[in-house]
């Protein structure tokens, strides 16, 4: 699967918690609804604390996976839509 595109990346490799998740909401900050930011992080925690943020923060998580120890999200500022 090719991974979709987006409008920044945020490099959290090497960062642990919570590092990663305040770059993601730093970041998140600067974009206007509906732009796409891309997170990396090597953090195992931060698959549970993106997911819990984005939840409450009324984000859109459009894809996650896992490769070579690389975590990758794709998160759409205000949701789905």
């Amino acid at each position: 699967m090719t991974m979709p595109e987006f409008d920044f990346e945020v490099d959290a490799c090497g960062l642990m918690c919570p590092l990663p998740l305040l770059r993601l909401k730093k970041a998140l900050q600067g974009l206007e609804d509906g732009k796409v930011i891309r997170v990396l992080a090597t953090d195992p925690a931060a698959v549970l604390d993106f997911g819990v943020f984005i939840e409450q923060a009324g984000h859109g998580l459009l894809h996650s996976e896992e490769e070579n120890g690389v975590l990758r999200f794709l998160i759409r500022k205000g949701g789905m839509t």
